[in-house]
């Protein structure tokens, strides 16, 4: 359950009262993981896959309440915005103009009285925070076009430009850093509340980022551009089954030479942080590595692109040397080759094996709980999928008599518990289900539907979901399935 998902008064789940309370949830119902989405900016269609910075956090997640208690905004200021009506929905739109407002007043303060943690948070941030600050000041100004349309010597970040930006804006600068302060400060707090009471944060990394990004703008060098700074060709998967016109990212490839080259060091920079703003990290779209589709800029369909070679096992080889080990999960869906079965079991990662994927009654998946192995995660579904209830309902007749023949389902105790209790009983090291799941929810639930650009991600759990007999339902059954984290067996969930 991504931050945004919590309940809050603010129109969104926030750092404050109510994610400490989840942590008191998880640990009381015997669990030890929590599994987010990006905690970057979102982006397009509120994405947190397509953001404009994947070292920033989403500043709409900090808790105004401890904003108030440090006196940089009044409860009056607080109350005068309109977040948004809508218990079970984010309203971004008035989300965000809320924050907007609030913090231009809560910068006028900080900076009359600065912490003592300031300058060093800055400095120690300084290697993506100045051109992030810059680059959302440079944004605000230019009405939001992209960073390639703010004239040549922006574009090609040349010195003086820069210089003279930086102090021109310096206002709004300064704001955007204080922003990523404050997240910060209140995530890491959080981070470690958690980590006290036996949870880890499990992240998660898109293997892609933005073209109209702070990572694209500052290091140019490491995508494929031309020499307008355009993409030369750009991401996405070819026709399937699912698709026909497959499907057309948009994101700038990387110039994987480039970056072995100089071994790496821009994955270096991005897991160190991920893995310390997070415990362990899921890598989006895995399979990129050993192959990427691309296609060349200007196609309207992803029909007409090619697979090339990605830096394959050896880049991960490259960051255990440097990071000794890596608490990765690896996102091993779509498109799979041998090669790529190849790289995840030379890597060692675990992959992730799907319950909603599973249930073809005329086929035979890996997916299906007897051929789960040890190394591997198990969900009953992601943030992709319809909730399991929503999916039960989604299936034809065939289909679905095979997964309530298979999993033994009952109407009675409620399909979703059967689907969690199969998740749970696999020989998978680790579990996670989607809360949703937890709480029967039907496509109402449903976190994102993939290529559809309007209304994802606004999912919220309304204030009260989570009870008593729910939190002890949840113990008993990761009891009964010896996951919970007093086993010696090392069976997650």
């Amino acid at each position: 359950m991504h931050i945004s998902s919590l309940p809050s008064k603010y129109g969104i789940g926030t750092l404050g009262k109510e994610a400490y309370e989840f942590v008191d949830f998880l640990k009381d119902s015997g669990q030890s993981l929590w599994q987010i989405l990006p905690l970057c900016p979102g982006g397009k269609g509120n994405s947190p896959y397509m953001s404009f910075s994947n070292f920033a956090g989403n500043s709409l997640f900090i808790d105004l309440t401890a904003l108030v208690e440090k006196e940089l905004l009044t409860q009056a200021e607080v109350a005068e915005c309109d977040f948004g009506s809508e218990e079970s929905r984010v309203d971004f739109e008035k989300v965000t103009a809320g924050r907007e407002k609030l913090f231009h007043l809560a910068a006028e303060r900080f900076f009359l009285s600065v912490p003592d943690d300031y300058e060093s948070f800055c400095k120690e941030n300084e290697f993506w925070l100045r051109d992030f600050a810059l680059f959302m000041a440079l944004k605000e100004k230019y009405g939001d076009v992209s960073w390639n349309e703010w004239g040549k010597p922006l574009k090609l970040r040349k010195e003086e430009a820069l210089i003279k930006a930086e102090r021109e804006l310096s206002e709004n600068v300064n704001r955007y850093k204080m922003e990523q302060y404050l997240f910060y400060s209140q995530w890491y707090a959080l981070k470690k509340y958690a980590n006290k009471n036996g949870i880890e944060i499990v992240g998660d990394i898109p293997i892609y980022v933005d073209y109209d990004s702070a990572d694209v703008w500052s290091s140019p060098e490491n995508f494929l551009l031309d020499e307008e700074y355009s993409p030369r060709v750009v991401a996405g998967c070819p026709p399937d089954a699912f698709s026909e016109d497959g499907q057309l990212w948009g994101n700038p490839v990387y110039n994987w030479e480039k970056m072995k080259g100089d071994g790496y060091t821009w994955w270096t920079q991005r897991l160190s942080h991920a893995l310390k703003v997070c415990d362990r990290v899921r890598i989006d779209h895995f399979r990129g590595f050993e192959s990427y589709y691309c296609i060349p800029l200007g196609e309207k369909t992803a029909k007409n692109g090619k697979w090339e070679k990605g830096p394959g096992s050896e880049f991960f080889a490259v960051m255990k040397k440097k990071f000794g080990s890596l608490p990765v999960i690896a996102e091993d869906l779509g498109m799979l080759t041998d090669d790529v079965r190849k790289m995840l079991k030379k890597t060692g990662l675990p992959g992730m094996k799907i319950l909603e994927f599973a249930f073809d009654a005329d086929d035979s998946s890996s997916y299906l709980p007897h051929n789960h192995i040890k190394n591997c995660v198990v969900y009953t579904g992601t943030h992709d999928n319809d909730t399991v209830i929503g999916w039960i309902d989604s299936l034809n007749q065939k289909d679905r008599a095979f997964v309530k023949r298979y999993l033994r389902l009952s109407a009675r105790e409620g399909y979703n518990w059967g689907i969690i209790k199969s998740a749970m009983m696999s020989v998978a090291d680790t579990v996670i289900v989607p809360m949703q799941d937890f709480l029967g929810l039907g496509s109402e639930g449903r976190m994102n539907v993939p290529g559809v650009a309007e209304g994802n991600w606004s999912w919220r759990m309304e204030k009260g979901a989570i009870d008593e007999k729910l939190c002890k339902k949840i113990k008993k059954i990761t009891e009964t399935y010896r996951r919970l984290p007093t086993e010696k067996k090392k069976r997650k969930s």
